[in-house]
């Protein structure tokens, strides 16, 4: 019954569904329900928990079937850019972090922007602070508070603060491709456009 009533009054979104099944972060009636008709996250491009909370989603730049703060518990600070890219994992209770405050004032923040690659796994928990730069294919172990950048990627760091466990061979990585590519909730053809009119990039 759903289904026929989102297929005659949303085909858009009936459509937006079906091609995201599968996916690691797809977009699904329960999520829609939560943002859209509810209004947690309201104005966030991408499928959010209604747990998690996203500020200054027009200073986030997320992958293809990457949606920072779709597992539960996260806080993504937006403050300053983040930047993540495509088929990035990120679990419950993480915490991405573009500003601190400012040591001498409280009322200040510093702000640094956060990199984050393709293909990368951040662990529940895990912590990644200001300035940080992470290349493809790093993998932050569940707890870890990353405090200085690993951008050569192709790693696994963990720990407070993170530090290098293990680098990872590049020739034993999977890069693989969605066929319906999306941007949270936007198509990847468009994304470059709703970029230019919606966010701060």
């Amino acid at each position: 019954m759903l289904r026929l009533f989102l297929k005659l009054f949303f085909p858009s979104t009936l459509r937006l569904i079906v091609a995201t099944r599968g996916t690691q972060t797809p977009v699904t009636i329960s999520y829609l329900f939560f943002q859209k008709v509810l209004r947690f996250n309201k104005n966030v491009y991408w499928p959010v928990h209604f747990t998690s909370i996203v500020t200054g989603y027009k200073n986030i730049n997320a992958g293809i079937d990457t949606s920072p703060g779709y597992m539960p518990g996260c806080y993504i600070q937006g403050i300053g850019e983040i930047h993540i890219g495509d088929y990035t994992q990120i679990s419950a209770n993480v915490g991405i972090i573009t500003a601190n405050h400012n040591l001498n004032d409280t009322r200040e923040h510093t702000v640094k922007c956060v990199e984050i690659g393709k293909y990368c796994w951040i662990g529940m928990n895990a912590t990644v602070l200001p300035g940080v730069v992470l290349g493809d294919h790093t993998i932050v172990g569940a707890g870890s508070v990353v405090t200085k950048s690993f951008p050569e990627g192709y790693c696994v760091v963990a720990g407070n603060p993170a530090k290098l466990i293990k680098k990872i061979d590049t020739d034993d990585v999977v890069e693989y491709s969605n066929t319906n590519k999306y941007n949270g909730y936007i198509s990847s053809e468009t994304f470059e456009e709703f970029k230019t009119k919606c966010l701060n990039f």
